[in-house]
């Protein structure tokens, strides 16, 4: 005990150094680092494995020298197709070509598919610019309110892209629906080639039953950053649209009958005014596959 008194400061203050040197090396992490989430998703509608890197909410954020890190790796999983689920931008920011370049890039590994974010739209409005052009110019297939019903390796697939809530129709009655947005996934989950849809905001395919009321077999969103900060044993602590401790924040979410599926990427970047911490930038890695496995 006397011990402790005479070097109770001592102890505080190599405490105190310890916290501060692991919180700064997580921040770095979190905003440096990269991981992958790989998922295996069966279906009765895949005939072959369809290798999918999906990357969302980059907010100009940059791993290696023109993001050649990010590159490498995602370049490193042999993609059939590569998913870009919005916010690539930020909307207060006049800088294009951190986004731009990635997809130029991106697009000589495969094919890129992409749809718009919030900060696309608020970048539009604040700079005039039409973000849909620049992108497509960059070699991305711009999907927004609209499908391409493509083959990759045999399988047939439709791929659709919708910057919305995209609540399921019974939310007509009482005027919360979107009548455009409806009149989109009606003709959208009118086939029956494997559907997959790019769709940033998650939050009725978490909350409103749109994974239930919608014909969708594989729709992948990201806008909540997983949750931002994440604690141990708590989660992520807040999320655009969803509040505080909101739960399901990043990961693979099926219906009840398990045939369709939401994959929900925690994201590559940062916006928010408190930095990413304890939450790793994300590549997510999907297989499709057989019924049965591959």
């Amino acid at each position: 005990m006397k011990w402790l008194r005479q070097h109770k400061w001592t102890l505080i203050i190599s405490v105190l150094l310890f916290l501060g040197i692991t919180t700064c090396q997580n921040l770095d992490q979190s905003k440096h680092s990269l991981s992958y989430s790989s998922y295996q998703i069966p279906s009765d509608k895949i005939d072959t494995q369809i290798r999918i890197v999906q990357l969302t909410d980059l907010h100009n954020s940059e791993f290696g020298e023109d993001n050649q890190e990010l590159i490498d790796r995602i370049a490193s999983q042999s993609p059939d197709l590569i998913l870009l689920t919005g916010d690539l931008l930020n909307s207060g920011e006049p800088v294009t070509e951190i986004a731009t370049n990635l997809i130029s890039s991106l697009c000589e590994i495969a094919p890129v598919y992409l749809s718009l974010g919030n900060h696309e739209i608020e970048y539009q409005d604040n700079f005039g610019t039409d973000i849909t052009q620049l992108y497509q110019d960059a070699g991305a297939i711009v999907l927004e309110h609209q499908y391409r019903d493509i083959t990759v390796k045999g399988q047939s697939l439709r791929i659709g892209g919708i910057y919305g809530y995209c609540l399921p129709d019974k939310y007509l009655e009482t005027e919360e629906a979107d009548l455009s947005e409806c009149m989109f996934l009606w003709d959208f989950e009118n086939t029956d080639r494997y559907k997959i849809l790019l769709s940033h905001l998650p939050i009725a395919w978490l909350k409103n039953d749109a994974l239930e009321e919608w014909n969708v077999d594989c729709v992948f969103s990201g806008h909540l950053h997983g949750g931002q900060v994440i604690l141990p044993g708590i989660g992520g602590v807040y999320a655009p649209d969803m509040g505080w401790f909101p739960g399901r924040l990043k990961g693979v979410f099926d219906s009840e009958d398990g045939k369709r599926h939401l994959v929900l990427s925690a994201g590559l970047g940062n916006t928010e005014v408190i930095p990413r911490f304890n939450n790793i930038p994300e590549i997510v890695c999907v297989d499709l596959v057989p019924e049965g496995g591959w």
